[in-house]
């Protein structure tokens, strides 16, 4: 054997055992400022936090809040998982961590343990971005004024560099980004230059009801208005003849509204109601307190606990100076802290950015892509990304490796599922809104273990023995 590569592989196998002794009490003391020692109303847990701010420019004084959540047991042979959360401009903690799938769910002050918390399945780190979301920001408040798409790219690849100056045990981890919604212009523009500077151990992507071009996404949403009988015939009709949901978009967004598209957008407003909310067709609403005690007297039916209301206790929570003192957090040039951001103006225009054909590089790069869908989502509904990523594969000429099928959690169909050339997947979580971690937890958790492992969707039932040892 050479020399060299016997130098190599002992260099190899010691960073391996580096790696497997390193924990969230062994990282680098340069991160020790940012170690959370314990949330208010939190729970006794076993596993590291840390939160606080990287400079991504010093010159400018911007910086980025991240929130990270080691693995619940042995972090060192976890992956590291990057989230962010869409808007433009909406927080990864606030909706990701703390109304999704972090190890905590605020409610009545306190902080309840989520059993279907993703740091079960890898180490999660949660970055409010762009400059302006959350805690996140810059002294130079002009910066707020047009942020755009290759900013944020930009910010959140130096975020990424100094972050693992930090914590220099997660450099050589296998990397992963995720997110959602708007997130399917972030991640994977973040992954592209991820990709092109050779500088991390990028894996693969996931993203969920992303938009990925202007056109198909909106569109396709008369379509599931009508199919799930939220509009009438009529205004479907006129969505396909007199005005389609892109154009009354891209016309509410500059202000250019014509009285045309206003009649056919007000007439589906009537008919969806307010009542409805269009992220998760079948989901309640929050309601005032009294509402939600009448609501729940007239209930004749359980169902699944879902707390609609999860948003407003995170706000609540988030805003609390001792809960931001334990995050290392302040408010800088705000009062407030906001699910998504008051002072941020994103260039809209960059919605019109197609990401679909960047989804196609990175497969080319050798990246592995999952794109989901929670199934009952009209804001970016399945019906639209379904079409864009079967078209990609065929673009690609990527042969089907697991045909369109169901696939399970325990013993109920979650989902249905297509995989093409095994490294671009497509799957649907079944009763799923647009965030589908907060709607279907369990589900979303099976999907992203079999995602990290890079394993198939289950599709059977699950034996007993396979059930408890999920649980």
């Amino acid at each position: 054997m050479h020399p060299q590569l016997v130098l190599w592989l002992m260099a190899a196998a010691l960073s391996v055992t580096l790696n497997r002794i390193c924990s969230s009490s062994t990282l680098n003391t340069i991160s020790d400022a940012d170690k959370i020692v314990s949330l208010p109303g939190q729970p006794n847990v076993n596993f590291g936090q840390y939160a606080g701010y990287i400079t991504v420019d010093e010159k400018q004084e911007r910086a980025l809040f991240y929130y990270f959540a080691e693995a619940k047991a042995d972090p060192a042979s976890k992956p590291l998982v990057l989230w962010l959360n869409g808007g433009p401009g909406c927080s990864s903690i606030g909706v990701g961590a703390f109304c999704e799938h972090g190890p905590f769910k605020p409610s009545g002050g306190v902080l309840l343990k989520n059993d279907y918390s993703w740091n079960k399945e890898a180490n999660m780190l949660y970055l409010e971005s762009p400059v302006g979301v959350g805690f996140s920001y810059s002294v130079n408040n002009t910066y707020y004024n047009s942020v755009d798409d290759e900013m944020t790219a930009r910010d959140n690849l130096a975020f990424l560099h100094k972050w693992f100056k930090k914590f220099p045990v997660y450099k050589e981890r296998d990397l992963f980004i995720t997110g959602e919604s708007y997130a399917g212009h972030y991640v994977p523009q973040l992954a592209m230059l991820i990709v092109q500077s050779k500088l991390f151990k990028l894996k693969g992507i996931a993203i969920g009801n992303p938009l990925l071009e202007f056109n198909t996404d909106f569109n396709s949403r008369a379509e599931f208005f009508w199919s799930h009988g939220l509009i009438s015939d009529a205004t479907y009709e006129s969505f396909n003849t007199i005005c389609n949901y892109s154009q009354i978009r891209r016309q509410a967004q500059s202000g250019t509204l014509t009285p045309v598209c206003s009649r056919v957008a007000s007439e589906a407003s009537r008919e969806i109601s307010k009542y409805i909310d269009t992220y998760g067709v079948t989901l309640d609403v929050c309601l005032s307190t009294i509402s939600s005690q009448s609501a729940a007297l007239n209930k004749l039916q359980e169902t699944e606990k879902i707390d609609v209301c999860i948003e407003d206790e995170t706000v609540k929570y988030l805003n609390r100076k001792e809960v931001q003192e334990a995050l290392h957090a302040r408010l800088v040039g705000i009062s407030t802290w906001t699910v998504c951001s008051d002072v941020l103006r994103y260039k809209m225009q960059n919605l019109d950015i197609p990401t679909i054909t960047i989804l196609g590089e990175l497969v080319k790069s050798g990246i592995h892509v999952l794109v989901y869908s929670g199934d009952q989502d009209s804001a970016i509904p399945l019906l639209g990304t379904r079409t864009l990523v079967n078209k990609l594969a065929k673009q690609l000429e990527l042969n089907t490796t697991v045909p369109y099928r169901v696939w399970f959690e325990q013993r109920q169909v979650a989902g249905w599922t297509q995989v093409y050339g095994d490294i671009l997947s497509y799957a649907t979580v079944r009763g799923a809104s647009h965030e589908a971690p907060f709607s279907q937890p369990e589900r979303s958790l099976v999907l992203f273990s079999s995602f990290l492992g890079g394993r198939p969707l289950p599709e059977g039932l699950l034996s007993e023995s396979a059930i408890d040892k999920h649980n």
